[in-house]
């Protein structure tokens, strides 16, 4: 939107005004979809419960009447859940509510809805863990308790936003710190998390703190998909800020399904991670594509074929990832629909591009190649490891090839137009339609313009076109490194006690140092503090080797410090990396200054019971 400069300056508040009535609208709309959402899990757990006793009963009585009516009303629970199940797919595939107002017509993207969640009573299990095993009154960490409570709720309906994000990643590193304090395999809070699939609605409960943490991780890549989605794309700037976030989705869910394993839930499965990970990637790629074909800067038509080559053979891999079992039973089937019609799309708009390119494009002067070379973009069908044919450097040769390669767009984009209809969701979705129609009109007349009354010859074959991309896809971790953060139970480890054991200094066992050196170790720490892992006898018996052991900051002349007067640093999450990062067994492990709290490398690498 552009606003007009007013001289007597009547209209800025105005202006100002409607901006905040559309930002309004848009967050109500979103409400009302979370709401929904949040409704209809409620349902399904409900009908879910019934169908469950009612199957017990089933299986339990022998009288034929009791059991015909059970089959009956089971008919009826299993027809809700239908109907529910078909509502929670509609409110899934409304990609065309999530699409921006913008100045250009843009491919509507698949962004995912957020896991919901019920509320949680953290005071209690936490106040008899504080005042059981840590010897301290669990009534002095209300102030505490509540604040972890709200922030849990809050990250429940986050804004679609980098506020929304910091929110849910600040509730992240809190479980961290909850995880390495108050939960081990010697003890536990006894908690119950509770989640709804964000495909099919199903509820999911575990005690492992993993799942809560593998949840809320899960949501981290979905609300960067909600806010790639909604990102103006007829612009630059818009499009390159989409594909980052798609590329932040893909990498929250690489990092989920590389540390997560025994999912209760199908949307957090390793199929279905894999799967989410392999569509954000490309409609990342997709994103790319477009910033690459706006007018300004042009892009040279050889060079947009290979980009949407490329693109298509992404959405084939999601496609047919999507096409096989488990993962079909649960994705919306109007996604296979949509990543399918892009398929087809971008495969024709691989050949448009490659036929413009010939047609328009002059021919090479000798010594000089074009930019990717014709052997470089146009694959032969049959024999992939040549080079590809020579370029035509007739104008005729040339006319020819590239008709037939708009044949070949013509043809795929009127199958993308005939999947688009077959789809009770995405024909609602006009602009879907309206994208694929105008590049099928571009074809037809880019295929007029070459048609002459004197062809009879049979069209030449086009070879397929060769996939590359010239920017590199990056499969980005979510940015959990850029907030500093401070443990909001930070009061329960900021000092020493008499009678406690120092068993390792910065990672270094001290267990037969001499009290001198211990001293000098903790005196010569800078402003970076030290890491000590300490060893805390309780009142209460316990068995051998089951001790606290807690950490304590110290500052400059061994003087103890608050990691709260720290800003913690967290670093960025390696890719791929080795070491566990949702459930870790041995709790022995604290984090230095500076940093986030570094998994053991031993134990069990982040597994659900």
């Amino acid at each position: 939107m552009i606003l007009e400069e007013r001289p007597d300056g009547q209209g800025e508040g105005e202006d100002s005004a409607r901006l905040q009535a559309a930002d309004s609208g848009l967050k109500t709309q979103h409400s009302w979809l979370q709401s929904r959402r949040t409704w209809i899990h409620q349902q399904i757990s409900k009908e879910l419960r019934m169908r469950t006793g009612a199957e017990n009963l089933y299986r339990a009585t022998s009288n034929n009447q009791v059991r015909e009516t059970v089959a009956l009303e089971l008919s009826y629970v299993n027809s809700n859940l239908q109907l529910l199940k078909e509502e929670l797919e509609g409110l899934s595939s409304m990609v065309d509510m999530e699409q921006p107002k913008s100045e250009g017509v843009t491919v509507p993207m698949i962004p995912l809805g957020l896991k919901e969640t019920k509320e949680l009573d953290w005071a209690t299990p936490l106040k008899e863990l504080i005042s059981g095993h840590f010897g301290e009154d669990g009534a002095a960490y209300e102030a505490e308790i509540m604040e972890l409570e709200g922030l849990r709720q809050a990250m429940r309906t986050p804004s679609r936003d980098e506020a929304g994000l910091q929110l849910l990643e600040a509730y992240y590193d809190q479980l961290c710190f909850l995880d390495m304090r108050f939960f081990s395999p010697a003890r536990s809070p006894g908690l119950l998390f509770q989640w709804y699939d964000s495909l099919t609605g199903v509820p999911a409960q575990q005690r492992a703190l993993a799942f809560e943490k593998g949840s809320v991780l899960f949501n981290i890549g979905a609300l960067h998909t909600q806010i790639g989605a909604c990102q103006d794309r007829s612009h630059p700037e818009g499009a390159h800020r989409a594909a980052q976030a798609f590329q932040r989705a893909a990498g929250a869910f690489s990092l989920l399904r590389e540390n997560f394993s025994h999912a209760p839930s199908p949307d957090m499965s390793t199929a279905s991670l894999s799967t989410l990970e392999q569509l954000m990637a490309a409609q990342a790629q997709e994103c790319i594509f477009e910033g690459l074909s706006l007018p300004a800067p042009a892009t040279p038509h050889n060079c947009l074929a290979q980009e949407a080559a490329q693109v298509a053979a992404e959405y084939r891999l999601v496609h047919r990832a999507m096409a096989q079992p488990p993962v079909q039973d649960y994705v919306p089937p109007s996604w296979t629909t949509l990543v399918h019609v892009k398929a087809e799309h971008f495969r024709a708009l691989a050949h448009y591009h490659a036929a413009v390119a010939l047609f328009d494009g002059p021919p090479a002067a000798e010594g000089e190649l074009p930019l990717p070379t014709h052997e470089q973009v146009f694959q032969p069908p049959h024999f992939p490891e040549s080079r590809g044919p020579p370029l035509p450097q007739q104008p005729e040769e040339r006319r020819k090839l590239a008709k037939a390669h708009l044949k070949h767009a013509i043809l795929g984009q009127e199958e993308a137009l005939r999947l688009h209809a077959l789809c009770r969701v995405l024909r609602t979705v006009d602009l879907l339609q309206a994208v694929v129609a105008q590049a099928l009109q571009h074809s037809l007349a880019k295929y007029s313009e070459l048609e002459r009354e004197d062809d009879f010859f049979e069209a030449t074959e086009a070879p397929d076109i060769q996939p590359k991309t010239h920017q590199k896809l990056e499969v980005r971790p979510s940015s959990l490194s850029q907030m500093k953060v401070a443990d909001i139970f930070h009061r329960l480890a900021a000092g020493l006690k008499e009678g406690d054991y120092i068993v390792s200094v910065n990672g270094q066992p001290c267990k037969w140092w001499k009290h001198a050196e211990v001293v000098a170790q903790l005196r010569a720490a800078g402003e970076a503090g030290v890491s000590l892992q300490v060893v805390s006898l309780l009142p209460n018996p316990e068995p051998r080797g089951t001790g606290d052991r807690r950490p304590a900051l110290l500052g400059p002349g061994g003087l103890l410090k608050s990691q709260r007067e720290y800003g913690v640093e967290i670093p960025a999450p390696v890719h791929a990396s080795p070491l566990p990062l949702l459930g870790w067994s041995r709790k022995t492990n604290w984090y230095k200054t500076g940093g986030r709290p570094q998994p053991s490398t031993g134990g069990d690498s982040g597994t659900c019971p």
